[in-house]
């Protein structure tokens, strides 16, 4: 009988956490004797669990909040992308060693890749918010070569540390100056909680968006948000939020269970009738 796998999503809380329905699915569609299970671990036991991690048993896991940005300091290696984006999301080991890397920002390339191909040719790009799931667009926009980012948030030191940390190409903005910027910016994304829930009020008018703009939300409860809504209402390319979340999941099933799994019609659903049933 094959030897069980055995993987995980650590974070504090956690039982909201769809990942052990991605992966679930996953394991069962290519017939890998494995298992994925939510951990809750509080703060505290954060440092204990991953230096336990090569004694576990466990092949490695998912990182979510509040744990992404401490366990950069608890592993061993970290990859390129973990090390730029200051935060961890996937752990997994390498002879012994405790390895962390952050798949974020190729989840929402590769979601891109598929419903907005054009979104690596734009000249520029709005970035709304700055807090951690900001760093990993970041990232991905200048790797894809986006010259011109723009990044806006409430605390405008906060953006600025960021577009420091960076570097060439992205400049910090006021909040108040959105909608000044929109009106030459080819991709928005919304980096922000404001939506999420029907929390909050978007400072953006989509109406000051150029007619060729693509608006992604990385939010995806709801999928539609109140922005991508207006953004459709408009003619406008609209992204939720729920395509990243299936990418980024990718490399990381690929690195502990040896098959590179496909974010198919199928899953989405199954992951869209999961969101609705709970806000029923």
């Amino acid at each position: 009988m094959a030897e069980t796998m055995k993987a995980f999503v650590i974070g504090h809380p956690i039982a909201h956490s769809r990942s052990p329905l991605i992966h679930g699915y996953w394991l069962e569609s290519h017939g890998i004797s494995g298992t994925y299970e939510r951990i809750d671990i509080a703060p505290d036991d954060l440092e204990r669990f991953i230096r336990n991690l090569p004694k576990s048993g466990f092949v490695g896991g998912n990182v979510t909040i509040p744990h992404k940005e401490e366990t950069c300091r608890l592993v061993d290696r970290l990859d390129e992308a973990a090390r730029a984006i200051g935060a961890v999301n996937t752990l997994w080991l390498d002879g012994g060693a405790i390895c962390g890397g952050n798949t974020d920002a190729a989840g929402f390339a590769a979601d891109l890749d598929v419903h907005a191909s054009s979104w690596r040719s734009a000249k520029s790009a709005l970035v709304l918010g700055a807090g951690g799931a900001s760093r990993a667009i970041l990232h991905a926009l200048t790797t894809a070569g986006i010259a011109d980012i723009r990044l806006v948030n409430r605390t405008f030191a906060r953006a600025e540390e960021l577009s420091e940390r960076f570097g060439t190409g992205i400049q910090a903005h006021h909040w108040q100056d959105t909608n000044d910027l929109a009106s030459t910016s080819d991709l928005v994304v919304n980096t922000t909680s404001v939506g999420l829930n029907g929390q909050g009020e978007m400072p953006l008018d989509v109406a000051q968006l150029p007619a060729n703009a693509t608006v992604v939300d990385i939010v995806y409860t709801p999928l539609q948000t109140p922005l991508l809504a207006a953004a459709a209402k408009r003619g406008l390319k609209t992204v939720d939020g729920l395509g990243m979340l299936l990418h980024q999941a990718v490399p990381g099933f690929e690195r502990w269970f040896g098959v590179r799994p496909q974010v198919t019609d199928r899953l989405r659903g199954i992951i869209v009738a999961d969101i609705e049933g709970a806000r029923s």
